[in-house]
């Protein structure tokens, strides 16, 4: 008995992997061209893109998993059946249940391992990258380049020159228009320093004026610097359970959890269905493995998201057990009665 759920588990796992390669693969692609929308409204290097890609990991792992065990499962089964082993086990007075027992160890096992994943890193890395993002546009108002129309360096107007080879200007002017003075500063030279959000304007060589209806003064120096603080209202982050209470997206976070977590029982709740698609007399019925795959993917995620509008956190139990309730069914009448 042993040696038959071992054969079972080792036929999943090498169909798992070729079916969950491809799967992340393709989830990848979609998320770094995603991923790749945000370089119109800021700069990002390769590394900037590689820390967003390994953001949204835990993400693409999640969706990817589920899907790959269900397909797998269903697969092998299928296989075994084309291999004509499936009737051979039930020949030899193996009965469909000790296959759904035997699957269920794995399943139970990727369902701790979604729970853990969206209820915990997903929080945790979702934070993580949006903050990135917001420091990083942030930071693009820094992105400061010769213009003969100037730039904004937080109040101050500034008009750079030619830029050097070095990467500093030449020929800076700054002006600064207040309610009861202005300040005009020049200088021959000026090096942009971006200190962890500290804008930092090291001036060389030049000259300030400050005039106002009463007063006039001029100052020369060798070196001025002047700071401008990014501003950057990063969310704060502390543990799962606070993300998940608090109001901030509540909406959006509702929706999250009520979806994550029908995905997350999908594959034990698809045991039945499994078998059911899988298991098929292969001289004396036409398979539609593929098709009725699509279509049972296509039907519970279609249920999860248009019933949590009406339901709200009671699709969760309505879905799961109207699902399971299904499919045993099914498993009853396609597997049980022949099997």
């Amino acid at each position: 008995m042993k040696r038959i759920q071992k054969y079972l588990i080792n036929n999943l796992s090498s169909l798992f992997t070729s079916i969950f390669t491809p799967l992340f693969f393709i989830a990848s692609v979609i998320f770094l061209i995603k991923l790749a929308t945000f370089t119109a409204v800021i700069k990002l290097t390769v590394w900037d893109m590689t820390k967003l890609y390994l953001f949204v990991l835990p993400e693409i792992f999640f969706y990817t998993l589920a899907i790959a065990f269900f397909v797998a499962t269903t697969l092998s089964l299928y296989k075994l059946s084309n291999d004509n082993e499936a009737v051979v086990l039930f020949s030899l007075g193996i009965r469909p249940i000790l296959i759904i027992k035997t699957l269920l160890k794995p399943a139970f096992a990727l369902l701790a391992v979604l729970f853990l994943t969206f209820l915990v890193l997903v929080p945790h890395t979702s934070v993580i990258s949006k903050n990135f993002l917001l420091y990083k546009k942030g930071e693009a108002k820094f992105n400061l380049s010769a213009s003969e129309f100037g730039n904004s360096f937080g109040d101050w107007l500034l008009y750079l020159g030619e830029e050097n080879v070095d990467g500093s200007f030449g020929e800076v002017f700054l002006f600064n228009k207040k309610k009861e003075e202005e300040i005009l500063i020049s200088a021959k030279r000026a090096e942009i320093m971006n200190d962890s959000g500290i804008l930092r304007l090291k001036l060389s060589d030049g000259e300030g004026y400050s005039y106002s209806i009463e007063n006039f003064s001029q100052i020369n120096f060798e070196t001025m610097f002047i700071n401008d603080m990014m501003r950057v209202n990063l969310r704060k982050y502390e543990t799962p359970i606070e993300y998940w209470q608090s109001e901030i997206r509540a909406k959006k976070k509702k929706q999250a959890m009520i979806t994550n977590t029908l995905i997350s029982l999908f594959p034990v709740l698809s045991l039945f269905l499994a078998l059911s698609i899988g298991v098929v007399q292969v001289r004396h019925q036409k398979s539609y493995v593929y098709l009725y795959l699509f279509i049972a993917i296509v039907i519970f995620y279609g249920a999860t998201l248009m019933l949590q509008k009406m339901f709200g956190y009671y699709t969760i139990p309505i879905v799961a057990l109207s699902w399971l309730a299904v499919t045993y069914f099914i498993y009853r009448k396609t597997i049980v009665n022949k099997f």
